[in-house]
């Protein structure tokens, strides 16, 4: 027996089938754009634990920072005993806000306590309960981000009922004939049906949706909300989770189309595989809960903001927003000539802005019905060639590529190779 084989006989007795596992292979080591299994095989790494490795695994800068903060303290408790890095963090992040004006920032420790708190300061700066969210949209795993999330299977699958105070609007996708004005016709109806826009805090939505299968949000969209927040007096939250620290081309999703949120949920990438999170916003709106209202036994971990402080330097020395367009031309323009062959799974709709890229897979050429079969034997066969490669989307037919952004050009070069030869043997 594998040593892989074994741990996951281990895996099934020890641990609950709600979590799931893309692969039942188990990591031994990683660095960069690369890691290795107990037996000892090698992957690319075009996952990125879930576009949480821009940086790459095990970054020299960001393992001399944590090791440098082992040596003084490994916690206190932010609300107990305060500390510089949680500072430090917070004016680097404040300073990046894709917003003009005064910021603040608050630190957490998951993605999910993220969302939760950008609801809380929403609410408590407007006096308003109602938010509005999008279909297709990922926001979490905990009872309010499942109610935002627009997705029942598996996130909300028996868990109900859902928290109130939550609405949902269909999401502009060419490929489900969805557009702009469809989505703001759903918005007036929601007005004058659901909810008025007196009693709406906010409106949430994601630059690109991550989990809905990397869908852009249009800048006319995006340009339409900020006219209706900014009448109502609704805040624009934008979840940067996914998008964020230089994924996109930007250092944030949503400067990519020059709209200016109120508040940013910011986590993954941020810490550069250590768990942390946070909320950036208007000073004003910040300010809105009552001392006390916010914080969290680990939230602002010293550890994880020396990994972040060292992760924002390696973001601006090795110009890893330049980075992230550059490999994305090169990803789009090989999925591209890739698409031309006749002897792989049909591939549609190649998108992203920079290096947040995905691709259907489709039924039939020139075809637009889902196929969430072969999606999954894309997937099998490039785990199976060297690549860790997941899927996305509705429809479970979006295969999306989150390499790290420090990955070589040898090293990508390989993977995409990989890749070829996984749409090719998945056809057959």
């Amino acid at each position: 027996m594998t040593k892989n084989s074994s741990l996951q006989a281990r895996r099934v007795a020890a641990v609950p089938r709600g979590v799931g596992t893309a692969f039942p292979v188990f990591a031994s080591r990683a660095e960069g754009s690369e890691l290795w299994d107990v037996d000892g095989n090698r992957y690319i790494d075009f996952a990125g634990g879930i576009a949480v490795l821009n940086t790459g695994h095990r970054h020299p800068k960001v393992i001399a920072a944590v090791r440098q903060q082992l040596d003084s303290y490994t916690h206190t408790a932010f609300q107990i005993v305060p500390y510089e890095p949680y500072i430090a963090l917070c004016e680097r992040l404040n300073g990046l806000a894709p917003f003009s004006g005064e910021a603040k920032t608050i630190l957490f420790s998951t993605g999910a306590e993220a969302v939760e708190n950008a609801v809380k300061i929403a609410r408590a700066a407007t006096g308003r309960p109602g938010i509005i969210a999008f279909g297709g949209g990922f926001h979490g795993r905990t009872m309010m981000t499942m109610a935002l999330t627009g997705k029942v299977a598996p996130y909300k699958k028996k868990f109900g009922p859902m928290p109130g105070g939550v609405y949902h609007l269909p999401f502009p996708i060419p490929q489900d004939g969805v557009t702009v004005a469809d989505t703001m016709r759903a918005l007036d109806l929601l007005f004058r049906a659901d909810i008025e826009p007196a009693h709406v805090a906010a409106i949430i939505i994601e630059p690109v949706q991550g989990e809905g299968g990397f869908h852009p949000a249009p800048t006319e969209l995006l340009q339409a909300l900020r006219k209706v927040c900014d009448e109502h007096g609704i805040l624009l939250i934008a979840d940067e989770i996914q998008t964020g620290f230089a994924r996109t081309g930007k250092m944030f999703g949503i400067e990519n189309s020059g709209i200016e949120p109120d508040l940013v949920t910011i986590a993954k990438s941020l810490a550069g595989g250590f768990p942390l999170s946070g909320v950036i916003g208007r000073a004003a709106v910040m300010d809105g809960p009552e001392p006390g209202g916010l914080g969290g036994t680990y939230a602002g971990s010293p550890i994880a903001c020396a990994a972040a402080l060292a992760v924002l330097d390696v973001i601006a020395e090795e110009r890893l927003i330049d980075r992230a367009n550059v490999l994305g031309e090169r990803i789009r323009g090989e999925l591209a000539r890739i698409a031309q062959r006749n002897d792989t799974v049909p591939m549609a709709a190649i998108r992203g802005p920079g290096a947040m890229v995905a691709f259907d897979i489709v039924k039939g050429r020139g075809g637009a019905e889902p196929d969430a079969d072969a999606t999954k034997r894309v997937t099998q066969a490039a785990i199976a060639e060297g690549l860790v490669l997941i899927s996305c989307g509705v429809h479970a037919n979006t295969i999306r590529i989150l390499m790290p952004l420090t990955i070589s050009d040898a090293v990508l070069a390989e993977g995409m190779g990989k890749l070829e030869k996984a749409l090719v043997a998945a056809n057959a």
